[in-house]
Parts: structure tokens; sequence; C-alpha cells
């Protein structure tokens, strides 16, 4: 075995067979794939909801299959890594929550608004981190991502400016929360949620770049 120290106190273990600079890649490289599976689970949820809609009219059975995905993808990550994030059981309470409460009572609204909720209590939570002295956005991200404090607090606001908006047009697509409504709001989920969402990654992507260290020979 070899072992890496990094920063100090953190030392990683690694196989013979692998290199130190390898199996540091790759001890911080798994982490932002399971990031990746749980972006990616989100969008799974929003499509499979959308298909199930549109192919029975019947919102139960789509929530039951969005929620389904919500709880198989919460125990993914915790089989993986053996904990998840505070946003993460956040997420899966109101997955299950609100998923549910449609399920129960055979109402729309609550999944509806299940969106909106989620996007302002992620808004808040980085604005008040923010506020607080504490960047959320780079907690998310780790720190082996290296940046100037203006860009990480740039991000920290342009999280909850975005969440806040996405949260306001969730509400204004759902109203007034009737089954009639569930239609265009499945559309909007599908067409609009996913791309907008992924547009704003993407220019979060390009704006990190820009200010990320230059690499230097080894």
């Amino acid at each position: 075995m070899q072992i890496k120290n990094i920063s100090g106190s953190l030392k990683i273990i690694c196989p013979l067979w692998q290199s130190p600079k390898r199996c540091y890649d790759d001890t911080i490289l798994f982490p932002k794939i399971i990031d990746f599976m749980k972006a990616l689970g989100d969008f799974l949820a929003i499509i499979l909801f959308f298909v199930i809609y549109t192919t029975t009219k019947n919102i139960i059975w789509a929530t039951i299959a969005a929620t389904v995905v919500g709880v198989l993808q919460a125990a993914y990550t915790w089989l993986t890594v053996k904990k998840l994030s505070a946003m993460q059981w956040v997420s899966l309470v109101m997955v299950v929550g609100f998923g549910g409460l449609t399920i129960l009572l055979d109402d729309p609204v609550y999944i509806m608004f299940k969106t909106t909720v989620i996007c302002w209590l992620t808004g808040a939570a980085v604005l008040v981190a923010q506020l607080m002295g504490k960047n959320g956005v780079k907690l998310l991200m780790g720190s082996e991502i290296t940046l100037p404090e203006k860009v990480w607090t740039n991000l920290s606001y342009a999280w909850a400016i975005f969440f806040f908006i996405m949260g306001l047009v969730n509400l204004a697509i759902a109203y007034p929360f009737t089954k009639e409504q569930v239609d265009v709001w499945a559309k909007y989920k599908m067409y609009g949620y996913i791309p907008l969402t992924l547009i704003f990654s993407i220019g979060q992507a390009l704006y990190i770049a820009k200010f990320l260290p230059k690499e230097t020979g080894e």
C-alpha cells in the first residue's frame, strides 16, 4: 500500500498498483460522480413522471414513479458513500412527503408545489450561509476547486437568485394547482425546467473555468 499525504493530516491509502497521483485523482473524482448521478436521478424522475403522465394521464401513477426514483436515488447515495448531505435529506423528505400526500389524497397540488419548496429552500440555504460568512456553493463543490473568494460569492448569489426565480416560475406555471393544469405543468418540467437548469449549470461551469488556476508542468 502507498500512503498519499494530502493537506497535512488527511491521508489517502492507495493500492500498490495505483500511483499516488491517480489514487488522489480518483478520490477527488468519486464524489463528483456521485453528484452527477444525483443530478441524473433528478432529471430521470422528471422524465419518468412526464412519460407516465402523458401516456396514462394518471397523476397518481406518475407521482409513484417519481417518488420511487427519488427514494432509490437516496438509497444509492447512502449505500455508496454511507451518508446523505443535509440538502439530500431535505430533498428526500420533500419527495416522500409531498409525493405521498398527492398519492394518498389524489390531489396534484402537493407534487406541483414541491418544486417551488425545494427551489426556495436551496436558494435560502445558500443565501443565509453567505450572509453568515460561509459559502454554501463552495461547501457543495468541495475544497478541491480553488477560486478567488469574490468568484465564490458571485456564485452564491447567482444560485440564490436562480432558485428563487425557478420557484416563482414553477408557481406561475402550476397555478391554480388543478388536475387540468397538470398537463401544462408536466410539459414545463420536461421542456422548461430541465433545459433552464442545464443552461444555468453550463453558464456556471464556463464562469468557473475563467478563474481556475493554470496548470503547470509536474
